[in-house]
């Protein structure tokens, strides 16, 4: 990423389109605590990080953790939270992609100082982090991030889908 930050009004917009992600009786669990880079929040988030995204990070214009709401409003557990969220994120992701963002989900973090230190209350899991920014030059990374830069693999789709029963 450039180090350029993201305003608040491109958050905005990501965060919108989070909003309108599918969820289990419109239970809507998923929540985002964000930190933009320039701002007085930014280095305690980026300190939540492990050691290798906090280098990589280090040049982002926000950071956001993601949670989400265990139980419906009456109280009960609402079992697909975490899938529904996953659905925010992904929106979340294609709106950044769509506006020449990048967003990278990442689980390298502290997830107990992220719940401490952000406050999370008991009925909400923290599910991940994201780090939003705008494109970088290649050259900028450290060597250990510069050749893990490039698109990831994919399992075949006969690994995935399965007509009967699995496997």
């Amino acid at each position: 990423m450039s180090g350029e930050p993201v305003s608040e009004a491109d958050l905005l917009r990501l965060f919108e389109a989070a909003r309108w992600a599918p969820s289990s009786s419109n239970n809507q669990p998923w929540r985002f605590i964000y930190a933009r880079a320039g701002t007085p929040h930014f280095d305690p988030f980026h300190g939540l990080l492990g050691e290798g995204n906090r280098t990589w990070c280090a040049r982002a214009g926000a950071l956001i953790v993601v949670v989400s709401r265990i139980t419906f409003d009456d109280g009960r557990p609402a079992r697909t939270h975490s899938f529904d969220t996953g659905a925010a994120w992904m929106s979340l992701a294609l709106q950044a992609s769509r506006m020449g963002l990048v967003a990278h989900g990442m689980a390298g973090f502290s997830y107990a100082r992220a719940r401490t230190e952000l406050a999370v209350p008991d009925n909400f899991e923290v599910e991940c982090m994201i780090a939003v920014g705008h494109p970088g030059k290649l050259e900028d990374l450290v060597e250990r991030d510069r050749v893990r830069e490039f698109p990831s693999g994919r399992r075949p789709v006969k690994e995935l889908a399965f007509e009967g029963r699995f496997g």
